[in-house]
């Protein structure tokens, strides 16, 4: 029997489609597309239902125009700076994410970074590995003690409340700024609210970012930023890659502004490796950065029970889009 609707899914998944076919198998054909580009939805877009979007291209107000009947657009993550989300409001079609899938394992990887740059593991480990400096400690003098140092949340919303709370557990004293946050939510966590970003930077041993990518936030972490932070101090970005100018980084790490950096978010995914001064410092052993750097791949996401939560949600928002129930979670 012909199937009443048609759900795609835009990019990123490739082949099985179980988890979502769970979810929509009863009433709608669902197909992978795979694209990597834009122009890649041409002809084959236009008359589906509903749309799951993950990270790996852009829809534009070029595609969403030409769409003549699709229910909702659901990202299947958190940001959705991916989508003109503006425009599709503009046509009538609701744009969703899936807030909740993966904020522990997105916190545990903000955390991670941090401990293993600040504790010193990342540099002595790879230091070691090459048979650089002494068997010794005295490869990472001077290191604080955690307990009682400022741990600095940008942006205290799911993701960054889990990253406080960790850091919280660790003995930091932890601060965050979040100009769009109610009051109260220091008194709720014992976390401590600082009213300018400048403040956040100038007292913070990490600064871990956890905002979502906007006109006002885009590059907000930049050389100047960078410059107002203690010298010797430790920048993570899991967050999105273009809230950060990744160009300031190495030259901060090779004056030692900075002690080292943990990111897994790039302006552009994968990174231009001929154009990004930040993969030619961590690729190249000279480099004063080069042992400094935590580099992964657009991966603090993934664990298989928050990959899987992020497709079954994505799916279930599809399903009540297109049966007309209430639709959740609406950025625009």
């Amino acid at each position: 029997m012909a199937k009443q609707f048609h759900v795609v899914v835009a990019d990123f998944i490739r082949d099985d489609l179980e988890p979502e076919r769970r979810i929509l198998g009863d009433i709608a054909e669902i197909t992978a597309f795979g694209a990597r580009v834009e122009d890649e939805l041409t002809g084959r877009i236009e008359d589906v239902d509903a749309i799951i979007l993950f990270h790996e291209l852009l829809l534009t107000r070029r595609t969403l125009e030409r769409l003549r009947r699709c229910k909702l657009i659901v990202r299947g993550g958190v940001g959705f700076d991916n989508v003109d989300h503006a425009f599709a409001r503009s046509v009538g079609i609701p744009v969703g994410n899936v807030p909740d899938y993966g904020s522990e394992e997105v916190a545990d990887t903000a955390v991670a970074m941090a401990l293993s740059l600040a504790r010193g593991v990342h540099y002595m480990n790879s230091r070691l590995k090459v048979n650089q400096g002494p068997w010794a400690y005295l490869q990472v003098v001077p290191l604080a003690r955690l307990r009682g140092s400022v741990f600095g949340v940008i942006g205290l919303g799911r993701i960054g409340t889990a990253a406080a709370l960790r850091a919280k557990a660790l003995g930091m004293d932890v601060i965050f700024y979040d100009p769009y946050k109610p009051d109260g939510y220091d008194k709720a966590l014992g976390i401590r609210r600082v009213e300018t970003l400048e403040e956040l930077l100038a007292r913070s041993l990490v600064v871990s970012v956890h905002c979502p990518l906007s006109d006002e936030t885009r590059h907000m972490i930049d050389a100047k930023a960078i410059a107002q932070m203690p010298r010797g101090s430790y920048l993570v970005n899991t967050a999105r890659g273009a809230v950060l100018d990744t160009k300031a980084v190495p030259e901060a790490i090779a004056s030692g502004q900075l002690a080292g950096a943990g990111i897994d978010v790039y302006e552009s995914e994968p990174p231009t490796e001929d154009k990004d001064p930040l993969l030619a410092a961590w690729r190249n052993p000279e480099h004063p950065a080069h042992h400094r750097l935590i580099l992964t791949p657009h991966a603090a996401f993934y664990s298989e029970a928050g990959l899987m939560d992020m497709r079954l949600k994505a799916a279930e928002a599809c399903r009540r889009a297109v049966l007309g129930l209430p639709l959740r979670n609406i950025v625009n």
